[in-house]
Formats: C-alpha cells, structure tokens, sequence
C-alpha cells in the first residue's frame, strides 16, 4: 500500500477516471451496436454523428487509439452509406 499523501491521491484519481472511462466506452460501444442495428437509412443518418462524436473523445482521451477510432468511423459510415 502506498505511503505517501500523494500516491494516496493518485489511487483516488485513478479508480474515478477508470470508472468514468469504463462508462463513456461502454456507451459508445452500446452506440454502436444500436447504429449497426438500424434498418432505415434516414435513422441511421441522424444517429451517425453523435456515434462519430462520441468516438471521437474517447480517442481525444486515449480511452481506444486513434487509429481504431477512425477504422469505426470509416465502418459505421460505410455501413450508413449501404443502408440507402
């Protein structure tokens, strides 16, 4: 166990952040999974940029890399543009 006043702190900090970070991935993933499962393109439309947005910031905090937030951007709106 830590000793220090500031590696106490540390472990407070951290455990919120993890689960806040465990919370926002866990809803973009049930994002995804609605958008996938969407049959009508105007729906699919309207939904696709609050899916973007929200991967987006878990790139932006380095919940998921970079590059695998824009691999899904590039599936979900491929996928969109098939539902037409």
């Amino acid at each position: 166990m830590a000793n220090h006043k500031s590696a106490l702190k540390r472990i407070r900090s951290n455990e919120k952040k993890r689960l806040t970070n465990r919370y926002q991935h866990k809803t973009t993933r049930g994002a995804i999974k609605k958008l996938r499962e969407m049959d009508k393109a105007k729906d699919a439309e309207a939904f696709l940029p609050s899916v973007i947005s929200m991967i987006d910031k878990l790139a932006k905090k380095n919940v998921i890399h970079n590059n695998k937030a824009a691999n899904l951007k590039s599936q979900l709106t491929k996928h969109v543009a098939t539902l037409k």
